[in-house]
């Protein structure tokens, strides 16, 4: 009985997690992000993976996680078009990173499997101006590493 108690509790305690992330306040919400916004980091991220020669899908999305803009690399890999629209969407509607989520899910957090349209793989990342989020970006196609590190690229051409 008491290792069910102590399974029980621990199970609880994840479960409380993000409640009490939720308490310190996520970013808010600030006016979504413009076409030209868009446009330089999808541009950005484009060029950083072309640069390394990674066949990428970039997606960047509003604050409601809708498509402003899209672009890929030649030959990319056709489900890399549904997952960078993905990782964004999931970016922008849980205000917090994909690689956040991913790490969360591997350390048991099994809970994120029920919550509609999410994806856990490294790669979408909020975009914020002025401390609050307008979007948000994801790239597929290649590591989660790689994604993420062109995903940073876009964010950085509109900073």
């Amino acid at each position: 009985m008491r290792k069910l108690t102590i399974a029980v509790t621990g199970a609880l305690a994840l479960l409380a997690l993000p409640a009490m992330a939720q308490q310190a306040g996520p970013p808010a919400y600030g006016p979504s992000i413009t076409q030209e916004q868009a446009r330089a980091a999808g541009q950005a991220a484009i060029a950083e993976a072309k640069k390394n020669n990674w066949r990428m899908a970039i997606t960047i999305v509003n604050t409601a996680g809708d498509l402003v803009y899209f672009e890929r690399v030649d030959d990319t890999q056709g489900a890399s078009l549904l997952i960078s629209q993905k990782k964004a969407r999931t970016a922008a509607l849980y205000k917090r990173t994909t690689k956040v989520l991913a790490e969360n899910l591997a350390k048991g957090a099994t809970f994120y499997l029920t919550f509609p349209d999410l994806i856990a793989s490294e790669g979408g990342i909020p975009i914020m101006v002025d401390g609050k989020i307008v979007g948000a970006i994801g790239a597929s196609g290649g590591t989660g590493e790689q994604d993420g590190m062109v995903s940073a690229a876009g964010i950085a051409a509109i900073k």
